[in-house]
């Protein structure tokens, strides 16, 4: 007899430090979610914004240097749920993605849940 899990959703992720984008795929996995595809620089973000599906992105606001507004644009226009990821606080967001969900880094397991949980509630309302 197999083990149900909680449906989990497909995350697209964006993060240029290796070490911190293996972490944070391990636990969306340990949280029931797929990695659908990841990224570590803007220009491979944006050719898989535009082509891999996913449910949900979360983005590192910056990527090797530069801040990953292409990226969210790209995002936004396909009416997908994102969630940043910084180290810089709510301060460091775009100014014109204040109003999205962001994680302060570092994160542990139970906040990512609770947000992921909560963007994707919102996304379907």
């Amino acid at each position: 007899m197999m083990a149900t899990r909680p449906a989990g959703c497909s995350v697209f992720l964006v993060e240029d430090e290796v070490m911190i984008r293996m972490m944070v795929a391990d636990m969306l996995e340990e949280l029931g979610h797929s990695v659908a595809a990841e990224a570590g620089e803007i220009s491979e973000a944006v050719k898989l914004a535009q082509s891999t599906d996913f449910d949900l992105a979360i983005l590192d606001v910056n990527v090797n240097g530069k801040v990953i507004t292409p990226v969210a644009e790209l995002i936004t226009a396909r009416n997908r749920p994102f969630i940043f990821a910084t180290g810089y606080g709510s301060s460091g967001l775009p100014h014109e993605y204040r109003d999205r969900p962001a994680l302060q880094k570092p994160f542990q397991l139970e906040t990512l849940a609770q947000l992921i949980a909560a963007t994707m509630k919102s996304a379907t309302v």
